[in-house]
C-alpha cells in the first residue's frame, strides 16, 4: 500500500473541549420512524437532493437487521412519507445497515442507490453488497445485480466521494484475518459498475472501520476519518493529496473526534460539523449523539476543535450514532440517527434534529 507522507508527529491535543447540550430540546427533533416495544428502527442514513428540500432516508428494522423502510420529506426533514410500499420486492432480503447516495454520471444521468451489506436468499446464501436504484429521483426503485463475492463486507459503503475528474470513490470495510481493514473501490460511470476493491488502511493492532471522507475547502486533499473498533484510544485518519490514489500512514485523530460512524458538512461558514457516536476517553458523553465542530485544517493540523454538540442522549448505552448530515439552503443542518431517545419500554426510533451553528454558537457564549 503506497503512502505519500507519514504524519507521524501526534502532538496529542488533549484540549478539553466545551460541550453545548440540545438533547433535551424537544421542539428541535423530529421523530421519522417511532420504535415500539416490538420494533426496532434502526442504522439510518439519509440524502439531500439538489432542490434543497426533498431529502430520502434509509433505515433496517432490528440491530443490523433487514432493509425495507424507505422514506421521502418535501420540506427539509420537517415532515415525512413512508415509501415501503414501492420498494422492489427482494429489498427486505438486503441485510445490514443500508446506506443511499445520489451520484450522477458524466452523461448528466442522476442516479439515486441504495446499497446494503449482503442480500439473503431462499438457500441461506449471503450475497454481498444487493443495491437497489432509482434513474428518476426516487419515484420509482428496481432491483440491481448485487456487487457479487469481490465485495463482501462487514458494512457496506459508510463513504462515497465524488472526485475531481467526475468519477467516484465508494469506501466501506471488512474484516482480514481476523482485523479490520478500509477498502476502496471506484465507479467511472455513477455507479453502475465499480474497480476491484483495494485495501487502503489496516493497522497492526487496531481495527480502522466505517470510513467517512470529507474533502478539503480548498478542494486538494481528501480525509478519511475512521472509526477504531478496539475502542482502546482514538479514532483514525488518513489524508489523499492525490484523488484517492494513495493514502497517508493512519494515525490517531484529536481526542474530540473520537467516535464511531463519522459523518459530516459543511457550514455555511466553512466550518465542518462532524456526527457520531462518542466514544472518547473520559468523555461526559460517552456512548451518546454528539457532533464536532471545528475547521478542516484543526483535523489536520491535529488540534482540538472549537466545541462539542451532545444531540441527543442514549437511552440504551453505547447503541446510537449512524448517521445523516444534511445542511439545508438557510444553513440548517438536519443530523438524523437511530436511537432510543426516551426512557421506557419502547426500542429504538429513527430521530432527526435541527440546529444552525450560529444558534450553538450563541448557546456557548452565554455558558
Amino acid at each position: 500500500m503506497k503512502t505519500y507522507d507519514t504524519l507521524e508527529s501526534q502532538k496529542h491535543d488533549d484540549t478539553p473541549l466545551p460541550v453545548v447540550d440540545i438533547s433535551n430540546d424537544i421542539d428541535r427533533q423530529i421523530v421519522i420512524a417511532r420504535g415500539t416495544e416490538e420494533v426496532y428502527q434502526g442504522h439510518p442514513t439519509t440524502v439531500l437532493m439538489p432542490d434543497g428540500e426533498t431529502m430520502f432516508a434509509v433505515w433496517c428494522i432490528e440491530h443490523g437487521g433487514h432493509a425495507g423502510p424507505m422514506a421521502r420529506s418535501g420540506d427539509g426533514g420537517l415532515t415525512w412519507t413512508r415509501l415501503d410500499d414501492r420498494m422492489p420486492p427482494g429489498f427486505q432480503r438486503h441485510w445490514n445497515c443500508p446506506s443511499i447516495y445520489r451520484m450522477v454520471a458524466s452523461d448528466g444521468q442522476e442516479r439515486l442507490w441504495v446499497y446494503s451489506e449482503c442480500k439473503r436468499t431462499d438457500v441461506e446464501e449471503e450475497i454481498p453488497m444487493p443495491r437497489i436504484l432509482s434513474e428518476d429521483s426516487g419515484e420509482t426503485w428496481e432491483e440491481m445485480e448485487p456487487l457479487g463475492k469481490e465485495f463482501w463486507c462487514v458494512m457496506t459503503f459508510s463513504s462515497i466521494t465524488r472526485l475531481n475528474d467526475g468519477r467516484y470513490a465508494g469506501f466501506y470495510h471488512r474484516r482480514e484475518n481476523d482485523r479490520l481493514t478500509v477498502l476502496q473501490t471506484i465507479t467511472p460511470d455513477g455507479g453502475l459498475s465499480w474497480s476491484e476493491p483495494r485495501i487502503i488502511a489496516e493497522v497492526p493492532g487496531k481495527d480502522p472501520c466505517e470510513p467517512f471522507v470529507v474533502r478539503s475547502p480548498d478542494g486538494g486533499e481528501l480525509c478519511c476519518l475512521m472509526r477504531e473498533n478496539t475502542h482502546e484510544g482514538r479514532s483514525l485518519m488518513m489524508f489523499s493529496r492525490d484523488e484517492a490514489q494513495t493514502w497517508s500512514k493512519p494515525v490517531d485523530t484529536p481526542w474530540g473526534l473520537t467516535g464511531d460512524r463519522h459523518y459530516g458538512t459543511y457550514s455555511p461558514d466553512k466550518r465542518l460539523v462532524i456526527a457520531f457516536r462518542d466514544q472518547a476517553p473520559e468523555s461526559p458523553t460517552r456512548g451518546h449523539f454528539v457532533a464536532w465542530v471545528g475547521t478542516y485544517k484543526d483535523i489536520r493540523e491535529e488540534r482540538a476543535g472549537q466545541y462539542r454538540i451532545k444531540i441527543l442522549h442514549s437511552h440504551a448505552g453505547g447503541d446510537c450514532g449512524y448517521p445523516g448530515m444534511e445542511r439545508l439552503p438557510d444553513g440548517t443542518i438536519v443530523a438524523t440517527t437511530y436511537i432510543k431517545y426516551r426512557p421506557g419500554k419502547e426500542k429504538h426510533s429513527v430521530v432527526s434534529v435541527r440546529f444552525r451553528l450560529e444558534e450553538i454558537d450563541e448557546m456557548l457564549a452565554e455558558q
